[in-house]
């Protein structure tokens, strides 16, 4: 869900400032050192109080958002949404610097131990970063093809709000009955941003004004003799309590009914009152596609990468960066060109690799699901050979589902939706397999590697899982880190001896390459001015992804300003640090150990992240 500003950052911890302010100063001298040294009985009753104090402001901030709740696995608030209302956005704000405050005044950093300094540190670093987004809350569109509340309040109810029981069904039914009052208050974010001249660009609205009509046809919306999604998805839930006997029939009618009316008497006209604000809002839209046309828009989009990179990088140097990784990838990719003996120019190879029919699956029902089965057995695959790399393993299950039909025309190409932390609700990959045109074959090894083993689920899971650290950070996420151990976990089972096929690794290059492509056509469209059209024609020049996708991606990074940039960043700086451990470490080196390593602390920002896999090197070079 999109909010109008951050909530307490102990909730999300999504970014961070360039770089992470140094753990508290040491002593002058040495000896003085040892003798201020505190007991290890201090700092373990230190930092064990400073964990409680962390997790006791972690619920206070999870019941004050009952969306962010359900995703937990908690019920507390069941049949509530969030206050997302400009003046809320201040009251979180104002609430998180008086815990920052109180934090200060309540426990003394030198009495810490190392897991309990990051926290602090981390702490710190996301009232920093939120201080600085807090002027940009309304520059974050409320309505987009990629987040819009018009198409996240279903896919939230359908994939979150799970029905266990009748009170759970009551639930869902208040929210329906919700839906009103929370559609007018991201109405008025949306009015208030137009006001200032914020609005997404025009190619926008008809993918929202179609997601928005999605949601309101079928029964009880007309008489098309279908559900409506919702209905549909509150009906199934419910049946499946008659089929347990945790109700009987006549009270699932009963439910049903209530929630047919809340349907058709809220949802409806909350839905109506959405399409007619933004077919009026359309009008006033422009074709500029970059946030340089926003007020203060080149702040806005430098504080965008430094919270989506953790690091300091200037678009240009990101820009640069991104050209040369292009040339180093499209190296490679003439390599492999030659392996399958193809005669032509990398051009050429691109488009018989995006058109040739033997790359993809059948645009039929029998093809998705021959598309889903072989992306579950890849991931099956890899849990397997997981040993032989791992330490750790998650615990939590993960399915493969593809993109529900009432987004799938608007929806990225793949992405992954967290477990809940009772273990209720496994992780899931989404595959968006609305066109199969836009899903070849020789991407499907990495895309499931990526998003599921050893990828996001792995990451996440485990992070979940962490003992010893507060929950905070057990959900929180750097989206350098995050999304760069995806990347690299695309990368990682070449060493494993995946991609044989030299199309797969080709895939795998593919993947690389597009991520690289979205250093350059992101600070491209956002601080060169380019178009969407140039920057489409962009990736399909230099990339094989076919055109719909080309379209489909820069339509993305058009309106989530520097979120793209994070993935190489974060892979190239996982990479570094392993083969700096390598080289440093010799035949000491255990890729395993330096996966705990990385994976220890949860999402972090890559600046902590260096510092820690440069404390393992040294801990056991000594």
């Amino acid at each position: 869900m999109k909010h109008a500003a951050t909530a307490l950052a102990l909730i999300l911890a999504t970014g961070a400032c360039a770089t992470p302010p140094a753990p508290p100063a040491a002593a002058a001298a040495p000896e003085a050192e040892a003798a201020a040294a505190p007991s290890a009985e201090a700092v373990e009753a230190e930092s064990a109080r400073l964990n409680a104090w962390f997790d006791r402001k972690f619920d206070e901030a999870v019941a004050r958002n009952p969306v962010w709740e359900t995703y937990l696995g908690r019920k507390d608030h069941y049949g509530d949404w969030d206050d997302v209302s400009d003046a809320n956005a201040l009251k979180e704000l104002e609430i998180e610097r008086a815990d920052i405050a109180e934090m200060k005044a309540a426990f003394d950093p030198a009495l810490l131990d190392a897991q309990a300094k990051v926290s602090w540190r981390i702490a710190e670093l996301n009232l920093k970063q939120d201080e600085a987004d807090y002027p940009f809350r309304h520059h974050h569109y409320v309505f987009d093809q990629m987040n819009g509340v018009q198409a996240e309040i279903p896919a939230f109810l359908i994939n979150q709000h799970k029905i266990d029981t009748a009170s759970d069904a009551e639930a869902y039914i208040s929210r329906l009955n919700g839906i009103p009052a929370y559609m007018e208050q991201n109405l008025e974010n949306s009015r208030i941003a137009a006001r200032m001249g914020i609005q997404p660009p025009a190619f926008v609205y008809a993918y929202v004004l179609s997601d928005a009509q999605g949601v309101i046809t079928g029964y009880p919306f007309d008489d098309s003799g279908e559900d409506s999604p919702l209905m549909e998805d509150f009906r199934g839930k419910v049946q499946a309590l008659v089929e347990t006997g945790t109700i009987d029939q006549a009270a699932a009618n009963d439910l049903n009914s209530r929630a047919a009316t809340a349907l058709h008497n809220k949802v409806g006209p909350a839905y109506a009152a959405a399409i007619a604000e933004l077919t009026e809002q359309a009008k006033t839209a422009t074709t500029d596609d970059g946030v340089w046309k926003l007020p203060d828009g080149e702040a806005y989009y430098a504080a965008n990468l430094a919270r989506y990179t953790t690091t300091d990088m200037t678009a240009d140097e990101i820009h640069q960066l991104g050209l040369a990784e292009m040339d180093r990838i499209h190296g490679e990719m003439q390599e492999i060109m030659k392996k399958v003996g193809f005669e032509g120019s990398l051009k050429d190879f691109f488009e018989f690799t995006r058109t040739d029919p033997q790359f993809f699956k059948p645009n039929t029902d029998e093809g998705r699901a021959e598309y889903l089965a072989e992306a579950t057995a890849l991931i099956d695959q890899m849990r397997g050979d997981l040993p032989k790399v791992f330490n750790t393993f998650p615990k939590a299950d993960i399915i493969v589902k593809a993109v529900e039909p009432f987004r799938e025309k608007s929806a990225g190409k793949a992405f992954y939706s967290d477990p809940s932390a009772d273990g209720s609700r496994p992780g899931t990959y989404y595959a968006n397999l609305y066109r199969m045109q836009d899903m070849p074959t020789y991407q499907m090894a990495a895309l499931a590697f990526h998003e599921g083993i050893p990828g996001h689920h792995m990451q996440i899971a485990i992070a979940q899982e962490l003992t010893g650290i507060p929950e905070f950070r057990k959900f929180g996420g750097f989206t350098a880190f995050v999304e760069g151990w995806g990347l690299y976990s695309e990368y990682l089972p070449k060493d494993m001896g995946y991609y044989q096929d030299p199309y797969d690794d080709f895939g795998r290059l593919a993947m690389e390459l597009w991520r690289a492509a979205r250093l350059v056509v992101d600070t491209g469209i956002h601080e060169k001015h380019w178009t969407r059209e140039q920057a489409i024609q962009y990736l399909i020049d230099n990339t094989p992804n076919p055109e719909g996708d080309c379209k489909k991606a820069i339509e993305r990074y058009i309106v989530m300003p520097g979120q793209a940039t994070a993935y190489k960043i974060g892979m190239n700086k996982i990479v570094e640090l392993r083969e700096k451990a390598k080289a440093e470490l010799g035949d000491t080196f255990d890729i395993r150990d330096f996966h705990d390593v990385v994976l220890k602390d949860g999402a972090v920002p890559l600046a902590i992240l260096e510092e820690n896999v440069d404390a393992w090197i040294a801990e056991k070079k000594g």
